[in-house]
């Protein structure tokens, strides 16, 4: 928070980096954003409520978001999203127990010619199959391990 100045224009700033360090953002951490831009306990959690892309409970590091809009839908990504959650042996919305993987839907991508789209950490895996699943699991470890 220090690297912001006190003002509350720079809340969602804080958060996002907050986000991105810690993978959540904690109560206790809300509490002390609201004390150091001296604004109401209420106004951080609305932030932080409102935007999809910060969570109120720990995310894996790698997060996988299946996109389940029209295109994606009709082209399979149900399917695709089972073979995921059979994969890492979790369901959508969940972490893996050690913390590396969690998976979401998410309305749209904004990739539909690509569909069904998937991203990892905000790289994009397009026309996914559920054959594809086991490979971009294990090309995401591998990653990690480089």
């Amino acid at each position: 928070m220090s690297s912001y100045p006190e003002d509350p224009r720079y809340l969602l700033a804080i958060l996002q980096d907050i986000q991105e360090k810690e993978h959540y953002i904690s109560v206790d951490v809300m509490r002390s954003v609201a004390c150091y831009l001296d604004v109401p306990e209420s106004r951080v959690y609305s932030v932080a409520t409102f935007y999809k892309a910060l969570s109120l409970v720990p995310l894996g590091k790698n997060v996988i978001k299946m996109c389940n809009g029209t295109a994606c839908h009709i082209r399979g990504s149900p399917e695709v999203m089972k073979a995921f959650e059979k994969e890492l042996g979790i369901k959508n919305g969940e972490t893996t127990e050690d913390g590396m993987f969690t998976l979401q839907t998410v309305n749209c991508l904004g990739a539909c010619a690509l569909a069904p789209v998937v991203t990892v950490n905000g790289r994009v895996f397009g026309k996914v199959r559920v054959k594809d699943v086991p490979c971009i699991i294990q090309e995401v470890r591998e990653d990690e391990t480089e």
